[in-house]
């Protein structure tokens, strides 16, 4: 199987399935004497584990990281870094019945019909318990970007069903307003406008009682990225990011900026208007008015915030009926015991931001690449 590496001057490789041992990522291109420890790895990947809130999947998985190599007392080292997550609650017999059944929404019939063999045990490769080490690879690129530039990721649920959140500008959401309620208690919804954010957990939770699911939008905002990352043609960022968020699972579509609007806007609508800070003003000093270009011009950063949204699909296993056919193309019926989300969206926040930030951490090493870090 190929495809299991992304980046290039930071680049991470994952192994592992969803029922085996556990899953492993090596990332290669971390420089030395940047602050790691598995304290800072369980952080997002709390944020991302089962089990966490009434409206998510009750596998019961620790996450516990462990890191194999490219630590030392504190720093990373500069080579290899290895980091393990082990599966310890997996319950393959709920899968038993259906493993010659195709589920609606899943790459059972795909994976059959691109290699005549595949682990249908909760998906194998194609589960989303792969991105558990993708967020602790996020972590490693988050710190990156913090010591490097005091960068910011921060993502959050902006849409569920046809509840949408107002965020009147969402460069100045903090984590804190998406990981707890005015009240002090957990934001399980991770929706920062907190009154839409409990209309959002009844309609999770009602779609639940109704074995069903519900999909919807999460955004993604990125500040302190200056102007310049990003190559003009193939290895645009914007590209870049698109494929990492594609990359993930459940993912249906990405816009950045005014993303789809556009279409109905006007050229002079749509423009950002340039204007500096200062009057001797040099390229860092420039920026622009509003941010409809979300911060990207010709694929390369332009200092203003990185916006973007993507689109994530109601949860494709469900305990409704549904039809189907078997593998010999025999018609039928399944239904999908196991433990599944209600919606993806408020752990697929930080797998969101785990991708976004690699991304940028490889375009800041390629950019910086001849230079001091």
């Amino acid at each position: 199987m190929a495809g299991n590496s992304f980046g290039q001057a930071f680049r991470i490789t994952t192994a592992g399935e969803s029922h085996g041992p556990g899953y492993v990522v090596i990332i290669d291109g971390v420089p030395p004497g940047i602050p790691l420890t598995v304290e800072d790895l369980a952080v997002d990947l709390r944020r991302r584990r089962p089990g966490q809130s009434k409206i998510v999947s009750q596998r019961d998985e620790s996450d516990q990281a462990e890191i194999f190599s490219g630590v030392f007392e504190g720093k990373t080292t500069g080579t290899s870094l290895a980091i393990l997550v082990k599966n310890r609650d997996q319950r393959s017999r709920d899968y038993a019945n259906i493993k010659d059944l195709y589920r609606p929404g899943h790459a059972d019939y795909t994976y059959d019909a691109k290699y005549g063999f595949r682990d249908y045990r909760g998906g194998g490769r194609s589960s989303a318990r792969e991105t558990t080490v993708r967020v602790a690879a996020g972590t490693v690129a988050k710190k990156i970007l913090g010591v490097a530039l005091n960068a910011a990721v921060v993502g959050y649920v902006k849409q569920v069903g046809d509840i949408c959140a107002q965020i009147s500008d969402p460069a100045t959401v903090k984590l804190s307003d998406v990981e707890e309620l005015a009240d002090g208690s957990a934001n399980i919804v991770r929706c920062p406008d907190h009154p839409t954010a409990q209309k959002m957990v009844a309609l999770i939770e009602q779609l639940r009682l109704d074995q069903d699911s519900v999909g919807g939008i999460a955004e993604i905002v990125v500040t302190g990225i200056p102007a310049g990352l990003g190559e003009p043609v193939f290895d645009k960022l914007k590209a870049d990011l698109a494929k990492a968020i594609f990359s993930l699972p459940a993912v249906l579509g990405m816009e950045y900026g005014s993303g789809f609007a556009a279409a109905t806007m006007r050229g002079s609508e749509n423009n950002d208007s340039f204007v500096a800070d200062a009057e001797d003003s040099s390229p860092a000093d420039i920026r622009t008015e509003t941010n409809r270009h979300g911060g990207i011009l010709g694929g390369i950063s332009s200092g203003m915030p990185i916006v973007l949204r993507t689109v994530v699909k109601p949860t494709s296993s469900l305990p409704k009926l549904q039809d189907t056919v078997d593998r010999d193309g025999n018609p039928t019926q399944i239904s999908t015991g196991g433990r599944h989300d209600p919606c993806l969206l408020p752990r697929f926040v930080p797998m969101a931001e785990a991708m976004v930030a690699i991304v940028l951490a490889d375009h800041l090493l390629r950019h910086r690449q001849n230079e001091a870090f």
